[in-house]
Formats: structure tokens, sequence, C-alpha cells
């Protein structure tokens, strides 16, 4: 099971620190492919009073600093493809977001490097159209036929976030994890499912309690891994507290994922 998880935002070297200190049991989890998530800037924040992290240059420094002294991959995302560069010379995968999955410049730019790249389904579009992103990437990576081998061969991810229901709400239509599995391997977002955008006077909610069942039904279906965003105390985090789940939560969940996967 590949993991993807850690904070929403880079909120302060401290914290970080906090953080993937915590996570290390899935580092040496040899059943689990870990990935330590963290976002140097938040560039789709709902208004400019919305914090947006530390940064691209103190942001790398600090992802950088827990590789050095965890070994942990890092992922984190890029906004622009003049930051991919950069960025890949620190992570090991580099996560398209959902508001930017069709950006032609983004993903070729991204597909240039030789870093994995995860692509967020956006929340405008059907499992289905998630086809397009993928080959843009798979063509610039010399390959023209998207199937599920090729794009693990090529390291070409598809992540399901939901899709908007309605005005400030989200809801994740199961199918599209089989549909995008026909052609890529896909991680399941537990947390960003459960969003709710605008929910809350210019901020975005979420219901956290319903991160389980969401996550417990994708693994009853399949999928090839889970993003999972966490913070030990998810009410001060700076970005997407509503929807992230407790790091001690973490842990019974992804023991009960191993279990549904355990079943054929």
């Amino acid at each position: 099971m590949t993991l993807l998880t850690g904070p929403c935002v880079i909120e302060s070297e401290e914290n970080i620190f906090k953080i993937a200190s915590s996570l290390e049991k899935y580092h040496k989890d040899e059943s689990i492919d870990f990935y330590f998530k963290a976002s140097f800037d938040k560039a789709n924040r709902t208004s400019l009073e919305s914090f947006r992290g530390l940064g691209i240059d103190e942001g790398l420094r600090i992802l950088q600093k827990v590789k050095d002294e965890f070994g942990y991959k890092i992922v984190t995302d890029v906004h622009e493809s003049t930051q991919v560069a950069q960025v890949a010379e620190v992570v090991d995968m580099l996560q398209i977001p959902a508001f930017l999955c069709r950006q032609t410049d983004l993903l070729v730019a991204c597909a240039k490097t030789d870093k994995i790249i995860n692509i967020k389904k956006g929340q405008f579009l059907s499992g289905s159209a998630m086809l397009y992103p993928v080959l843009k990437v798979l063509q610039t990576r010399g390959c023209n036929e998207a199937t599920y081998e090729n794009s693990k061969k090529h390291g070409v991810f598809l992540c399901e976030r939901g899709n908007s229901f309605g005005y400030g709400n989200m809801v994740v239509d199961m199918r599209n994890l089989v549909t995008m599995r026909e052609f890529a391997p896909v991680i399941f977002d537990a947390t960003h499912s459960v969003q709710m955008p605008t929910a809350q006077d210019g901020k975005t909610g979420g219901d956290s309690s319903m991160v389980p069942y969401l996550a417990k039904g994708a693994a009853a279906v399949g999928v090839d891994g889970f993003f999972m965003e966490t913070h030990f105390d998810p009410t001060i985090s700076k970005s997407d507290g509503p929807n992230m789940i407790k790091l001690e939560m973490l842990e019974t969940l992804i023991e009960t994922i191993k279990k549904i996967q355990d079943i054929d």
C-alpha cells in the first residue's frame, strides 16, 4: 500500500518535525510505501486572509531537513511550471492539485523530470476524463498508450478526492476508482473527499468523522494507496483542519484498511 500522509501545509519547522516523528512507524513498515506530505504553499485558498505556507525556499529547506533526518520520501504540490525544477531537487513525488489537473504546461514540466507524479482528479471531472491528463504525462515520457501497467512503469498516479455536489459539499463516486484504475494506479484521498468548500464564512469546512468510512469503502473497492492529511491537533491547523484526522486515529485506520485489503 502506498501511503501519502502528513499535514496540509508547512506551518512551522517545529510542527513539521513533531508530526514527522510521529509517522516513523509507517516508514519502517515494509508493507507500506510511505511518502511524507506537506505543502510549502497553498495557492488555492479561499481568501487572501488564509494562511498559505512559508514559501518555496523555506518550505523546501524544511522538507529536505525532514528527508535527511528521517529518510522519508517526500511529496508536495506544485502550482506553476516554473516551480517544478526547484521542487524536483528535493521531493520524490510531484503532486498536481485538483484545480490544476488540466494545466498542460504544468503536467509537461513535471513529466520532464524523473519524479513520480500524482495527479489529483478535478472536482469538476469524471474519472474517465482523467485519461487525458495521464496521456499528457505519458506522451511526454515517450509512451502513447495509457494502461495501468504503462502508467505504473512511467510513474503516473491518479488521486480521487471527490466531486462537487451542489454548493459547498463533496461526494465520492466509488465507480471512479474502478474507471481510473483501468489506465493508472489510483490513490484515494480520504480527507479532501470530506471537504465542504467555502462552507465556513470564507473558509473550507469538512467532516473528518466520515474519513474512516470512505477510506474503508475505497479499500473494499480496490485502490493502490491512500492520501490522508493528519495533524497532532487539527483544531489548530492553519489549513484544512476540519477534514484532517488526528495522528492517534491514523494508526487504527491504517490497520483496518490493511485487513480489508487482505480480503480477496
